[in-house]
């Protein structure tokens, strides 16, 4: 390990994505952070091992080149980069509680980059976001607000990027109204990250259909290929980081096409955010299962509004989504069922359910399904049967996914 870093030091100047200077990192706005740029190439090089194969052992070995990385760094800035991307790999194999750990360290340093401080912060929201706890998440949001509120002038996206996670941990609570509140406070000063995502989530929701679509576009072709540090939105970490805003902002546009009645076009984004995850996570991720029940509730909205059947593409669908989602058996107490993503469990059984009710000799199964579906539903904003609802109702209430944090509201 130590000849890799020895390695990589000497080929610096080779670096692509080169040495960049972050601005507006600290208390004092003309201080600037220049990361170790072998740091840079090691988080790189870890990230390019780990996906490489997909596995517990590529994976084991990013973690341990970034795990000697971290040991290297000499400042607590470069440290706290490293750690963000250890905590992107650890949630990624779905280690919540060792990628928490490490985004609370981020927290525990005398860290004096902004952007680093709140990447941590909307990290570590968006991780306690997707194992359902609120209350925790909400907290984090309000002490990252108050850290940014005491910082005169405001620091633009910064501040933008707090309040937004701040409207998305509303609206995974189902208060539509607070979030709006929170949107209000930054929609003039819009960049093309997680604020801008969950406030056109929030459009979405409010039947915005044309502004939601257009901020969805600006997120999916705004955050930059490059590996540039300057931009803070690539200082971002666990269900957070940039290849999951993407993805995740590719499949609520496809959502957003069949909420639409586009079938066609939202066929395509979705097929696209499929690929996308498969290739960002493995055929086998819970993640892969998200979009198939986006695709599934696709299918089943256009037979229903093109009067036509797609019964078997639906519960196929249906099937394979549960299994990558984990799904509990169905004999398993929704209160002793502990998993991720239960309120998109409890969409694609509710769904799955309502394919088999149809069938005379299964609709003794598609009943127990629905039962499990509606009792695990925990959203405030709408029921398990308004989700589920098709209608031609301007007013009627929509489902929007969200792939970032395993959520529907």
């Amino acid at each position: 390990m130590f000849s890799l870093a020895t390695k990589l030091s000497t080929r610096t100047r080779s670096y692509s994505g080169s040495p960049s200077v972050i601005r507006l990192c600290s208390t004092k706005l003309h201080d600037q952070f220049t990361p170790n740029p072998v740091a840079l190439q090691m988080i790189d090089y870890a990230f390019s091992l780990s996906r490489s194969h997909q596995s517990d052992e590529s994976y084991g070995q990013g973690l341990l080149v970034l795990e000697q990385c971290e040991s290297n760094q000499n400042d607590n800035n470069s440290k706290g980069l490293v750690l963000l991307a250890i905590s992107t790999l650890l949630s990624e194999r779905g280690n919540f509680v060792g990628a928490i750990e490490k985004l609370k360290k981020v927290n525990d340093l005398n860290v004096s980059c902004l952007p680093i401080k709140v990447a941590a912060s909307e990290a570590l929201a968006g991780l306690h976001l997707e194992l359902e706890e609120d209350d925790t998440s909400s907290n984090i949001a309000d002490a990252c607000l108050k850290d940014l509120d005491a910082m005169k002038p405001q620091l633009g996206l910064l501040d933008a990027r707090a309040r937004g996670l701040k409207g998305l941990i509303e609206l995974a609570r189902g208060n539509v109204d607070s979030s709006r509140t929170c949107f209000e406070d930054f929609k003039n000063n819009l960049g093309t990250g997680n604020d801008t995502f969950s406030y056109a989530a929030y459009l979405h929701i409010t039947r915005d259909f044309s502004t939601a679509k257009q901020l969805y576009e600006s997120v999916i072709k705004g955050i930059p290929e490059s590996k540039d540090y300057s931009n803070s939105y690539n200082l971002a970490a666990g269900n957070m980081a940039r290849e999951d805003i993407i993805m995740a902002a590719t499949c609520a546009l496809g959502q957003l096409e069949s909420h639409m009645g586009n079938f066609d076009d939202a066929e395509k984004i979705l097929t696209r955010a499929l690929r996308m995850t498969e290739e960002r996570f493995g055929i086998h991720h819970p993640k892969i299962g998200i979009i198939l029940t986006c695709i599934a509730l696709m299918f089943r909205r256009k037979a229903t509004i093109e009067r036509s059947s797609s019964l078997m593409v639906q519960e196929g669908l249906y099937r394979r989504a549960l299994e990558l989602l984990k799904a509990p058996q169905l004999e398993t107490e929704v209160q002793q069922a502990k998993v991720c993503g239960k309120d998109i469990i409890a969409l694609a059984r509710g769904g799955y359910a309502e394919t088999l009710c149809v069938q005379r000799n299964r609709k003794a199964v598609g009943e127990q399904m629905k039962v499990w579906a509606e009792a695990a539903w925990k959203n405030k904003r709408l029921s398990l049967s308004e989700a589920l609802d098709i209608t031609s109702d301007p007013n009627s209430k929509i489902p929007i996914i969200d792939a970032r944090i395993s959520r529907a509201f």
